[in-house]
């Protein structure tokens, strides 16, 4: 696997065990020794770029946050795409009927018209609180490029009931993420492809959530965690070992890639 020339990693349950929610000491090795060879590292998240951690000795030089609705490196933007307003509108509207409180994201905060335990826990598996704003119909008229809520596989439907140009995607049962329907990580991962002129064939992905499906396609070597979902692993080119057990650490050993 010599011609790796940028690596995505998602964050929670990839980079991060959902269980100790701290990176450990292997995989900023692994980070750190892959920056040593010169690839391309980029972090591909369903959080916001408020919300993406910082890893002491790390840099990475790109970013694919809101599950691919906002990427940017430390120079520019690189690609995005909002919620068109009147489906902001018609999502909250939808999920109030169904007694659904949710989070609006925009690129430099997140607010929320209440909590329902779903959702407060959603937000505490990445360390953060859910923050109920005052102001939340003013976030809704701005560029709102995530909407989260707590949210069950039946009421997907509910949620995006008369929605045009929004869609669903979801790595957890109980909470979902809503992007634009032109988004996704797949679509971000070929925009940053193109932007660095690499080819898929140069470009490695891991991933553990179904959110992750697109992205592992949008690469030549998709990698499942093995503490990834089933769907996941059934489309990956391979399955490395679970995220507790640094198993990226040990796939790029076992590959050469440090």
């Amino acid at each position: 696997m010599n011609d790796i020339k940028i690596i995505f990693f998602d964050i929670d349950g990839t980079l991060i065990d959902i269980e100790r929610k701290v990176i450990s000491e292997k995989m900023i090795e692994t980070l750190q020794r892959l920056k040593e060879r010169n690839i391309i590292l980029c972090i591909a998240t369903g959080r916001s770029p408020v919300m993406v951690p910082k890893f002491d000795g790390v840099d990475f030089d790109a970013f694919i946050t809101f599950n691919g609705s906002y990427s940017f490196n430390q120079k520019e933007v690189i690609y995005k795409i909002p919620i068109p307003t009147e489906d902001v509108h018609k999502i909250i509207e939808n999920a109030a009927a169904i007694h659904r409180p949710v989070a609006l994201a925009t690129t430099t905060r997140t607010a929320a018209n209440g909590r329902d335990k779903d959702l407060v826990d959603y937000y505490a598996i990445a360390k953060n609180k859910v923050i109920v704003a005052e102001d939340f119909d003013q976030v809704a008229e701005e560029e709102v490029y995530q909407i989260m809520a707590g949210s069950r596989k039946e009421e997907y439907s509910d949620m995006l009931k008369n929605v045009e140009y929004a869609r669903i995607t979801a790595w957890w049962d109980r909470a979902v993420d809503i992007i634009p329907a032109d988004s996704g990580k797949g679509t971000a991962v070929a925009k940053i492809l193109e932007y660095y002129h690499l080819d898929k064939s140069q470009a490695m992905a891991f991933g553990d959530g179904n959110n992750d499906l697109e992205m592992l396609q949008a690469v030549g070597h998709g990698i499942a965690m093995g503490n990834g979902s089933s769907e996941l692993k059934e489309i990956a080119e391979d399955v490395c070992g679970h995220v507790a057990e640094d198993g990226i650490y040990h796939y790029c050993v076992e590959k050469g890639l440090i």
